[in-house]
């Protein structure tokens, strides 16, 4: 015999409709398969829990329960109650309807109607409905570039319940998370992911890149500059003399799932700050004699 519904949800007979929601998401929360892999005790708590809440939240199932417990109500034939169908076995005792119209398919073919009808006269009768399959929900959802980067938690609103979803390290834009069991009547949730971005990561497979601003004097003299990880640290790179627009310095290991982070350059080239700056950029330019086109196709295709 199942344990009392009541008592698996630790709620009072008497408690509304909200006390018994707020039951269920805890324990629900506490025994899901993805919180307790390989535990066989919490898999089998979970279902009852979801078997007592599917009784409980449901008005008619729940009046149903109040009056006759876990055997349901009393069916009788059409004889009245004590009445047997002549010719089924077990004559004079209630029949479970599923074997009793299995028996009758065999008997009749199956072409007519159900055990039900033929006893209840298609249907003038009270009839108990089966319950539903289990639905599988779709739902889509936005979550943080770094919660996605390096792994989190998103709590979702579905139906009337509010679920904690568990995002894996490394989760791309646009995959589908199952969520076992937590669909309204027991199905699952599919959640599409999308990521969002970020002010100044971007992800290129696995690797992690952030673009880092040097200026023109930088660029040509070789610098040092503080770049941000995915980790929430820093790395003190050390950028060569000569570096161009989007060179890139890799940190190995620093991206996501084993992959690197790199350093991506930017030259942000300013006007001199005053003529003193002006004179002496004028000056380098004569001194260092560089045409940067030079080798480029089109400085010698004249003629």
């Amino acid at each position: 015999m199942p344990r009392d519904w009541y008592d698996v949800l630790s709620v009072p007979r008497n408690a509304s409709s909200e006390e018994i929601t707020k039951a269920y998401r805890k324990l629900a929360r506490k025994y899901h398969p993805d919180r307790n892999p390989g535990d066989k005790q919490a898999e089998a708590s979970f279902k009852e829990v979801q078997n007592a809440y599917d009784v409980l939240s449901d008005s008619t199932k729940r009046a149903e329960y109040d009056q006759y417990g876990h055997s349901g109500a009393p069916k009788f034939g059409p004889g009245g109650p004590g009445g047997g169908f002549g010719g089924f076995p077990g004559q004079g005792q209630q029949v479970d309807p599923r074997m009793a119209e299995e028996l009758f398919g065999q008997i009749f073919g199956g072409g007519g109607g159900s055990f039900e009808d033929l006893l209840g006269g298609g249907g003038a009768g009270r009839r108990r409905g089966r319950r539903a399959a289990p639905q599988d929900v779709e739902v889509e959802t936005e979550v943080p570039f770094m919660v996605a980067a390096n792994g989190g938690t998103v709590n979702l609103a579905v139906s009337d319940r509010e679920i904690s979803v568990k995002i894996p390290a490394g989760f791309p834009s646009g995959k589908k998370l199952r969520v076992a069991g937590m669909a309204p009547g027991g199905g699952d949730i599919h959640v599409r992911v999308t990521v969002a971005d970020h002010p100044y990561f971007r992800r290129e497979g696995n690797d992690i890149i952030v673009e880092v601003p040097i200026s023109t004097t930088e660029a040509m003299l070789g610098c040092k500059v503080e770049a941000p990880l995915i980790d929430g640290k820093t790395v003190v790179a050390k950028v060569p003399p000569g570096t161009s627009s989007g060179a890139r310095l890799r940190v190995r290991g620093k991206g996501i799932n084993g992959g690197d982070q790199y350093l991506q350059f930017k030259i942000v080239a300013t006007a001199p700050a005053n003529d003193r700056a002006k004179e002496l950029l004028e000056e380098l330019q004569t001194i260092q004699g560089q045409d940067v086109r030079a080798a480029m196709p089109w400085t010698n295709a004249a003629g």
